[in-house]
């Protein structure tokens, strides 16, 4: 079985909710299993530390999980127009896994939620790509024959797939951004499949 990390970070519960489905379509792919995991949050007082282990969701990611998976999906909740400083911390942090070129090869998508529509997702979608790149990782994008990135009304890019969640940070996955992350998974895992060969 190809391990297909899908690595997220998740306030609200959207990130994660697109997470779920990237992994349900990775499972979808004979040959293919999802590990789901996230990352701490990071805080600027220094006394301050997360519980070793979640509350509640994925378990924290480990640097063998990047040594492990055949592929790898990226999340994060917009943030300015870029992503979490939670997740950018732990990429900061794996220039060990970089010299060795743990992931090289690999293919690898990204994924986001905000508050709006025109809230940076793109620009956050395209940022999270360039540490991947620096990793050497192919990027697996969301071609336009998906029937649901040409009518979505809310979330979704070739980039990767979106989520708008609303000013209250309560708005459902729409079907069609629900169809997008599910293609997604099941995309980035069928490149996983071919590029095992």
């Amino acid at each position: 079985m190809l391990d297909i990390l899908v690595l997220y970070y998740s306030q609200h519960g959207a990130t994660r909710e697109l997470a779920r489905l990237i992994a349900r379509g990775v499972d979808s792919v004979p040959g293919c299993q999802a590990r789901l995991r996230t990352v701490p949050k990071v805080s600027a007082v220094c006394e301050a530390t997360e519980a070793a282990v979640p509350d509640a969701g994925a378990p924290y990611v480990e640097k063998q999980d990047l040594l492990d998976c055949a592929g790898l999906a990226l999340g994060s909740p917009t943030r300015f127009g870029n992503m979490a400083s939670a997740m950018k911390y732990f990429l900061d942090g794996t220039s060990g896994e970089w010299m060795q070129g743990a992931l090289a090869g690999k293919p690898a998508c990204v994924f986001t939620s905000s508050a709006s529509l025109h809230g940076g997702q793109e620009s956050t979608l395209l940022t999270m790509m360039i540490p991947l790149l620096h990793h050497g990782m192919v990027i697996c994008g969301l071609p336009y024959s998906e029937a649901a990135l040409l009518a979505t009304q809310t979330g979704g890019t070739p980039y990767g797939v979106s989520h708008v969640a609303g000013a209250q940070n309560n708005r459902p996955i729409s079907e069609d951004e629900r169809a997008l992350a599910l293609a997604q998974g099941k995309r980035l895992a069928e490149l996983a499949v071919k590029l095992a060969r």
